[in-house]
């Protein structure tokens, strides 16, 4: 996966250097990856270790994690109030005593998202923030319902309002072998997110291996995803490290190859600031600065926003906060 064919980078748009338009499919490029997996594991033990940021540098850095949370609320009782609650945290993340104390000016989150049921609540709340509402799609999270509802809920969390889908695949095409309709499959859920950006969401925990997990990958930007996600947080398991390093080395071949950067979202039992600086390491590791940012990189956290304030309050003060002093909104 080190050759870059002329005929790769002609189908990238280089007027678009924010979408990933995707590549006719090739089954020869998808059998042709693999993943050792003992030399995955073993760099991704090494990984928490490698990397230490104390003092101004830490905080720095979890400052910028935050804007590339995306602010998560997917459960069975959410209602417009806990959404709006979310949507005015997500505006902002930090109390202003602590941004002052930073010398920071305003920050706000990556995105807010939610089931398609609160996309236009998010929508309302959110306008004049610019802060994207994004929308967990197709069958969210086991993706078995039949494939034109899958279809009409993106367009309809398209039409009301969301500008980021996360859609989850079919896991019985990878587990298969059946790449090909993978990439039909995620074809036809870019083309119906219009100009929203498509998430794929892999769901690793349940695709078997780690090479199952370097293919899918490399399908799903084949097909046109802007982002690939780890996990719907449903799974027993849902990002590690791991399997990150797998994606990340993924997008890294998928961009020498095209031009064309495609993001990255870890997604499930990310509730910790240090979890946040591991990833974040990493990123800047296999991927280098341009990743760095909520353009490309996003995390899906509910809680972790939570423990990051509770980080820069002792930054700032000498000491750790409770709970009630970082509320939801």
């Amino acid at each position: 996966m080190t050759d870059r064919p002329t005929a790769l980078r002609a189908a990238a748009h280089p007027d678009d250097a924010r979408r990933n338009p995707g590549l006719p499919f090739d089954l020869d490029r998808v059998r042709a990856v693999q993943a050792n997996t003992g030399a995955i594991e073993r760099r991704a033990a090494s990984l928490p270790g490698r990397r230490s940021v104390k003092k101004e540098w830490q905080a720095a850095w979890l400052l910028r994690a935050i804007t590339c949370i995306d602010l998560t609320t997917l459960a069975g009782d959410d209602t417009p109030g806990r959404v709006r609650r979310l949507c005015a945290k997500a505006a902002r993340p930090l109390r202003g005593d602590l941004l002052d104390a930073l010398g920071m000016e305003p920050i706000t989150v990556g995105a807010v998202c939610v089931y398609h049921e609160m996309v236009e609540t998010a929508v309302r709340a959110l306008e004049g923030t610019g802060i994207p509402v994004a929308a967990v799609s197709t069958g969210f999270p086991a993706g078995l319902s039949p494939f034109r509802l899958r279809l009409a809920e993106i367009g309809d969390s398209v039409a009301a309002g969301a500008s980021e889908i996360d859609i989850v695949i079919s896991r019985r095409h990878v587990l298969t072998g059946d790449w090909k309709a993978l990439y039909d499959e995620m074809r036809a859920f870019r083309e119906a997110c219009g100009a929203a950006h498509v998430k794929a969401i892999l769901a690793t925990g349940e695709l078997g291996s780690l090479r199952n997990v370097a293919r899918a990958s490399q399908v799903c930007m084949m097909a046109g995803a802007d982002f690939i996600k780890t996990s719907t947080g449903k799974e027993g398991v849902n990002a590690t490290l791991p399997v990150s390093l797998v994606m990340l080395r993924a997008i890294r071949d998928y961009e020498a190859a095209t031009g064309i950067r495609v993001g990255y979202k870890p997604a499930g039992g990310i509730s910790k600031a240090k979890d946040a600086l591991t990833y974040l390491a990493m990123m800047k590791d296999e991927l280098g600065r341009p990743w760095l940012n909520p353009e490309l990189f996003r995390f899906g956290a509910s809680s972790l926003l939570g423990d990051i304030e509770r980080q820069l309050e002792h930054f700032v003060t000498g000491r750790y906060s409770a709970a009630h002093r970082h509320p939801a909104g």
